[in-house]
């Protein structure tokens, strides 16, 4: 995969939509923005607008409407332009003084005929011709008010949020999680009609509900955009079972044939079930400092892959409570300062050591450019000393300016360093290295039972103990490194009594955390009872048990646990580790679970590993992710919020 093309690719898709948005007031959903601050940053957007700042507004029912003075409107939307969505636009208009009207959508025409149940056929016909854009346009200048005003629907690819050269998320498709063994069940019950499914690996396209059918097409839409880009013909791999549904999608996808016949190169595209292995995706063995700085810092609201870096030590705001929310907080993503990028991207490859010296290093080298009274330390590197470099550029306004990506890059780095959860981090990967050695001789029921004792009420915790939330996180782990195990009377009990004392802390909770809130059906503690905790204990460790299971119906990545021996301790390979060894090793036979998906007779014909050329490997996370425990014990996998 190209860095710069996939960088291009985002790019290339956020200038189409600037060179709209002239003197305009601009909304944008959650995703795009994301995208944007990943891409090119607000600034550029700013730039283009030429307007105040009060011109960007969030694309929600509640958002301000354009007044006397704001003629021009940009709405910018990564879903489909159907039910609430259009509602929204509906009254955002209606309370304006708009007389031009541009619509941005991510999701292709194709899709959007799709979702409004236009045939195969009839819609190939269609070529070229766009009836439901014609249509919006119609209505969004009736309700200008005016038909001889002006507006514009188009299409424009922003599905990227690329965050390093090899490294891009697709953040509309933050909540696109794989199928569990309890979604067959209501998949099931939906179809009482059709032939019963009896696991996950039995899934297809038409088992599958209409919204999370079209989340999918609407994905496959944008990665089909992606591979036009880079002008390659992709060949779709998959390992899991939604993989396959996605990968097959993509591979049959009507509005790609022409292009495929054309394209001069080709790639392979591997999908991945997260499921699979969530081992990685919340385990903290992981010695990289970007992987603990996206645990203890505050998400950045409405994103999902960047933090909040508190920025008043840099002011003179005094930091007390009142003032927090007074300096606009800092992030990870510096997609226009060059030297920023640079560190970000040493941070993401290299060791948490290694990392900590990079920052002293840009830090050093930028305030020396600066003519800045440094004075150099050697030896290991402390938040303290970071920060008495980070201070020198304080009241300098033009230091400031020349380097505020790298000084956020140096907040965030001295605030995860000090940190109270980063000390705890010692503490999960103790336990986890210690879990990783007791599988090999123990059962689970032994590994839950030492689990038990750190299970605590609000009343008897203390910093250094776990929080539910903790708990939650290691019990994830320990299902899904353990992998398919035998539900016998010891386990049961030990669960039994795990569930109990887990449910009797959650019910003395003083203050429930979204998660808690989702995972429980209680928007405030004081609703949340015992025998609700304990209904809310048995489905997550439901949710559980069928991760253990994720890996059963494979026949090569059963395992992601490595037993020990007189050598080496034991220890956990990484399923995508495992699936680009087996793509990349030449002495192997075909692969055996990862499932190339036909487009066609030639396709069937092909084997081998000549079938993987350029390979782009797409898993839910590779980072460790802000989401997993409310993905996982999530009800609405099925029903995705799509806006229809």
């Amino acid at each position: 995969m190209s860095s710069a093309g996939v960088l291009s690719f985002a790019q290339q898709g956020w200038e189409l939509v600037l060179a709209k948005v002239k003197w305009s007031v601009v909304y944008l959903d959650a995703a795009c923005a994301e995208s944007l601050h990943w891409s090119c940053g607000s600034s550029r957007l700013l730039e283009a607008v030429k307007g105040p700042a009060c011109n960007l507004r969030e694309f929600e029912p509640q958002a301000v409407g354009g007044g006397a003075q704001q003629p021009r409107a940009v709405f910018v939307l990564s879903c489909l332009l159907k039910g609430r969505t259009v509602d929204t636009l509906q009254d955002i208009i209606r309370r304006s003084h708009f007389q031009y009207c541009v619509v941005v959508t991510a999701v292709s025409h194709a899709v959007h005929l799709t979702a409004n149940h236009v045939p195969a056929a009839a819609a190939a016909e269609l070529e070229g011709q766009q009836p439901v854009f014609e249509q919006l346009e119609e209505k969004l200048c009736e309700w200008m008010g005016n038909m001889n005003y002006t507006a514009e629907v188009l299409h424009v690819p922003l599905l990227l949020a690329p965050a390093a050269p090899h490294l891009a998320f697709t953040p509309a498709f933050a909540t696109l999680f794989p199928l569990l063994p309890r979604d067959v069940h209501l998949l099931n019950s939906a179809r009482p009609d059709k032939r019963r499914l009896g696991n996950v690996s039995e899934v297809d396209a038409t088992a599958l509900t209409p919204e999370l059918l079209l989340h999918i097409r609407c994905l496959v839409s944008g990665l089909s955009s992606l591979c036009e880009h880079l002008g390659v013909r992709e060949e779709c791999f998959a390992v899991g079972a939604l993989s396959r549904v996605i990968a097959t999608d993509l591979a049959n996808y009507a509005p790609a044939k022409n292009r495929k016949k054309t394209a001069p190169g080709r790639a392979s595209v591997v999908f991945v079930d997260r499921t699979l292995d969530l081992t990685g995706a919340v385990g903290h063995h992981g010695d990289n400092l970007v992987e603990k700085i996206i645990s203890v810092l505050p998400q950045l609201p409405g994103h999902t892959n960047d933090v909040m870096v508190n920025m008043a030590e840099l002011t003179a705001v005094q930091t007390v409570e009142e003032n927090q929310n007074v300096i606009a907080p800092g992030c990870l993503a510096q997609s226009n300062d060059t030297s920023a990028k640079a560190l970000w991207e040493a941070l993401l490859n290299t060791k948490h050591k290694e990392a900590v010296m990079e920052v002293r290093r840009h830090l050093v080298e930028a305030a020396s450019r600066e003519n800045l009274p440094i004075r150099m330390s050697m030896g290991r590197v402390t938040p303290g000393q970071l920060m008495s470099y980070i201070q020198l550029f304080k009241n300098n306004l033009r230091a400031l300016t020349n380097h505020c990506g790298l000084l956020q890059l140096g907040m965030a780095t001295v605030q995860t360093l000090k940190h109270p959860q980063t000390a705890k981090w010692d503490n999960f990967l103790a336990f986890e290295r210690l879990l990783l050695q007791s599988l090999g001789d123990s059962t689970i029921a032994v590994v839950l039972n030492q689990l038990l004792p750190m299970i605590k009420s609000p009343s008897q915790r203390t910093s250094d103990d776990y929080s539910p939330e903790e708990l939650l996180t290691l019990l994830i782990y320990i299902y899904s490194v353990a992998g398919e195990f035998t539900l016998d009377k010891d386990l049961r009990e030990a669960e039994d009594r795990v569930k109990k004392a887990l449910a009797h802390v959650l019910s003395e909770e003083l203050e429930l955390s979204p998660l808690l809130q989702k995972i429980t059906g209680c928007e405030s503690a004081i609703n949340l009872t015992f025998p609700k905790s304990q209904l809310a204990m048995n489905d997550v460790f439901t949710s559980l048990q069928e991760i253990a299971g994720a890996r059963t119906l494979m026949r090569q990545f059963k395992s992601v646990y490595v037993p020990g021996n007189h050598t080496h301790q034991a220890s956990y390979k990484p399923l995508l580790k495992q699936v680009v060894e087996e793509i990349f090793s030449p002495e192997r036979p075909d692969p055996v679970d990862i499932e190339h998906t036909s487009s066609g007779l030639t396709d069937l014909l092909k084997t081998g590993f000549s079938m993987f050329m350029k390979v782009m490997v797409l898993s839910t996370r590779l980072l460790k992710p802000l989401n997993i425990p409310e993905l996982l014990f999530a009800t609405d996998r099925l029903h995705p919020d799509i806006g229809v």
